[in-house]
């Protein structure tokens, strides 16, 4: 009896044991993958277009995709390059199966990150309109771009949202189609929130960090809220130029916050505890990283039509966190029942985080 007992018990050990070793195992794969990405989505950039007495053009990109199109390395002296090939490529338009030539066009800097290109065409938008972008068959793969044409009031006509694969929009303007496009931004926007919390690899491991510590779902559910609250309030006051860190400083910061958290989870050997104003304080810099998206779009200082861009986007980023609270923490609490996944599971995730938030931080310090 006692033999047939410790052989039980040896089997249902070495399971739990397998289970953990499993989950590192995926874990290991999940960071190889987030490297290789470097923790970044695959870039985002936005075109305006004032449908008016003529079409005038403003295209947003950032510097980094575009110093990349390049082949420039970062501080490579971007200001004295030659981007007017850069701004005849960047959007082309045909109206009515017949290509426009634009009447004068401009590409530089604006600010620090972003490379703003301007393009004017003396033709009005009646008929049916073509708009290509090029560029996206250079940037890297998974690039989008939001199409917006407005008219001279401002006023959203269509928005559109191009990639790669499908990097043109047939669009036929006309007058009442003008107030029937909110639905559609807004569409396009949560779509742009759930896939860069889905593709920010690094700010998903800070919250499994987190998580990862959390004894239950009232736990888990304070710490997913007190990451919202204080993401939400630097993606709004970013957004608006209130609060304006270059990404240079910002990025390092929240690689730092991911070895920060797991290096603690390490120390304090699991505890929970005590967390929610660490939380607080790092979700305030990762929200200036969730800012970023709507910044490279040309959203900020202008304040107009920004106020649903910017719900739509963080209503977005908050709908990805939820799907993925709801496959980790099921997960994370079916293997807390067995003794020997809950003592390791805790100590191997927290090194494996570690690992991968080092390598992000010396990559983007050393990329700055």
């Amino acid at each position: 009896m006692d033999s047939s007992r410790l052989a039980g018990e040896f089997v249902m050990r070495q399971s739990e044991i397998n289970s953990v070793k499993q989950l590192c195992l995926t874990l290991f794969a999940c960071i190889v993958l987030a490297g290789s990405a470097w923790g970044h989505d695959p870039g985002i950039s936005s075109v305006v277009v004032r449908a008016a007495d003529r079409l005038e053009v403003s295209a947003t990109f950032s510097r980094k995709d575009i110093e990349g199109l390049l082949a420039l390395q970062r501080g490579a002296a971007l200001e004295h390059t030659n981007l007017a090939r850069l701004a005849l490529e960047a959007v082309l338009i045909e109206q009515n199966g017949k290509a426009l030539k634009p009447t004068a066009h401009h590409a530089g800097l604006a600010g620090e990150d972003n490379v703003e290109v301007r393009l004017t065409f003396n033709s009005d938008a009646a008929g049916k309109l073509t708009f290509h972008s090029p560029l996206l068959e250079e940037f890297a793969p998974g690039h989008r771009q939001l199409l917006s044409v407005i008219d001279a009031s401002g006023q959203a006509l269509a928005d559109r949202l191009l990639s790669a694969t499908v990097n043109s929009a047939d669009l036929e303007i006309r007058p009442e189609q003008a107030g029937d496009k909110g639905e559609t931004s807004m569409i396009g926007f949560i779509v742009l929130g759930v896939e860069h919390i889905l593709t920010g690899y690094d700010h998903l491991l800070f919250l499994f960090a987190l998580l990862i510590v959390a004894r239950n779902f009232v736990a888990s559910l304070k710490v997913i809220t007190c990451f919202t609250a204080a993401h939400s309030i630097t993606l709004v006051l970013a957004t608006l130029d209130v609060v304006e860190i270059p990404a240079r400083i910002v990025e390092p910061l929240i690689a730092a916050s991911i070895v920060y958290v797991s290096i603690e989870n390490l120390a304090r050997r699991g505890e929970s505890r005590g967390r929610l104003p660490l939380t607080f304080a790092f979700g305030l810099v990762h929200g200036l990283g969730f800012a970023t998206v709507l910044r490279e779009l040309g959203l900020g200082s202008s304040g107009n039509g920004i106020a649903l861009p910017l719900l739509s986007f963080n209503l977005g980023v908050e709908l990805g966190q939820i799907l993925v609270a709801a496959v980790l923490l099921p997960l994370i609490w079916k293997l807390r029942q067995y003794p020997a996944a809950a003592n390791r599971l805790a100590p191997a995730s927290s090194l494996l985080i570690t690992a991968a938030g080092t390598y992000w931080l010396i990559q983007r310090i050393w990329s700055s």
